[in-house]
């Protein structure tokens, strides 16, 4: 047996005894869930599991963060392994044992997996202190769910706070669906989307709904805006590097007999390269402004930047591809086809740091991956079986990352 196969066989044997403590923290968290960058029940849920640990802790002080660094024995490089701790705005339906007892709030994305996971990453790199030739940085972040808590933390050190930055970073996402239980997948170059916001009011002149000549109607401009957008798209861009422009709300008007002084409406903005994210947040506020001038309106169009295009570092990818083959099976790892369109907040340490970023299916077994509920669907549910092997294959990322040196 080689050095790494006696390593990942040990750390699969390690991660199989966490597992029911790693269970009992994730339903802790699934039962008390937290939004926002301020969680004080999660941070001291893994304060509470990290005590007695031979890492370095430092807490957030914007946001309810948990850095933790731990020194191998051994000199190294720094590696970073993240995980997100924050819930979601969605009432959970189902009858789980452990649902969500606060109203309105729930982990229907699978944060409460991931910090786990990360929990017991930290526990079996404690136990091999000894072999490890580095030093690894556990990133516990809060308000991944469109507040930039990544950003915050690097705001505040968390890429130096062993001394020097990472060489590489890592995180894995749970998925509800579409990918079988256990499995994991990933892809070079982009995974996920950048996710950016156009705000668009176009300002008319109210008047009768009878005599539209004696007005300037923003509702027919606003509605041929929204028709021009997509027009663009389909125009404008490189189908093979899409962008995606979907409309989410529209408002205007208060009676059937009044036009209004405006009309307003907002859209969502995916992108898959920088490159074609600058020019939509360029061309799309030039598409409605010229749309509305030609009706005689006045328009604003603000741009909300989001998160940037997640990207993996193709040698880092490779590197966690094998790994994950080698610890998991090959028949457990799947090369994506596609980037997916959601975003992610670890976009912004991969901007930094050479990444990876991978998905790892947690469909619970009586579900079918193909129709079971997506991530951040009030009936989305997460198998915790997995949590052991996503504690391993993020202990193993760091493990053989630092031996690569």
């Amino acid at each position: 047996m080689t050095d790494a196969a006696h390593r990942h066989a040990g750390l699969r044997r390690s991660a199989a005894a966490l597992q029911a403590e790693l269970v009992a923290l994730r339903r802790a968290l699934h039962r008390e869930p937290e939004i926002g960058l301020d969680l004080p029940l999660t941070q001291a849920r893994v304060l509470a599991a990290l005590e007695g640990l031979p890492v370095e802790i430092t807490l957030g002080k914007q946001l309810g963060s948990v850095t933790a660094v731990l020194r191998g024995a051994l000199p190294g490089p720094v590696v970073l392994l993240r995980g997100d701790m924050d819930a979601l705005p969605v009432q959970e339906s189902g009858d789980l044992p452990y649902a969500s007892a606060v109203a309105g709030v729930m982990h229907a994305c699978g944060h409460d997996l991931h910090t786990a996971a990360l929990v017991g990453a930290v526990r079996l790199l404690c136990e091999r202190r000894d072999e490890l030739a580095g030093t690894v940085v556990f990133m516990f972040q809060p308000g991944e769910e469109g507040l930039g808590g990544a950003r915050l933390m690097i705001e505040e050190g968390v890429l130096e706070a062993a001394g020097s930055r990472p060489v590489a970073a890592y995180a894995l996402h749970v998925a509800a669906s579409q990918l079988p239980n256990g499995w994991v997948a990933t892809r070079p170059g982009p995974i996920m989307a950048a996710a950016d916001n156009l705000t668009v009011t176009m300002h008319g002149r109210g008047g009768h709904g009878s005599s539209p000549h004696l007005a300037l109607d923003p509702i027919p401009a606003a509605c041929a805006a929204v028709t021009a957008l997509q027009t663009m798209v389909t125009r404008r861009f490189d189908v093979f590097d899409p962008v995606v422009v979907s409309v989410g709300s529209f408002h205007a008007g208060t009676a059937e007999n009044v036009i209004p002084d405006e009309a307003v409406f907002g859209a969502t903005i995916r992108s898959f390269s920088p490159e074609a994210r600058a020019r939509v947040l360029e061309e799309a506020p030039l598409v409605v402004q010229g749309i509305g001038r030609a009706h005689g309106l006045t328009v604003e169009a603000v741009v909300t930047e989001g998160y940037p295009v997640t990207v993996n570092d193709p040698e880092e990818m490779a590197f966690a591809a094998e790994t994950a083959r080698q610890l998991l099976g090959a028949d457990r790892y799947l090369d994506m086809p596609r980037p997916v369109a959601g975003s992610e907040d670890f976009a912004v340490v991969a901007e930094l740091v050479p990444s990876a970023y991978l998905m790892l299916g947690a469909c619970p077994a009586d579900r079918d991956p193909s129709t079971a509920a997506y991530n951040h669907s009030p009936q989305a549910a997460f198998d915790d079986c997995v949590l052991g092997d996503a504690a391993a294959l993020l202990a193993e990322l760091a493990l053989g990352r630092t031996v690569r040196g």
